[in-house]
């Protein structure tokens, strides 16, 4: 599995753990609900300072968007 692959799927674990949708995500992270959803569908990757806003928007660690699957 490639990195954006992870970072993905990760994302809407992660995001669907906490009962938010992609649009409630975008809001708190202050991004276009479309964008998350294209980082969930891995047609972008997402830069550093994009995962720090999700993760500050998830009250997450950043490194979890990194983490393999367990």
């Amino acid at each position: 599995m490639n990195l954006r692959e992870r970072v993905a799927r990760n994302l809407r674990r992660l995001r669907q753990e906490k009962s938010v949708s992609q649009e409630e995500l975008a809001h708190l992270a202050q991004v276009n609900r479309n964008y998350v959803g294209m980082l969930e569908r891995e047609e972008y990757a997402a830069s550093i300072d994009m995962l720090e806003k999700l993760a500050l928007a998830l009250d997450i660690d950043p490194i979890e968007f990194l983490r393999a699957d367990t």
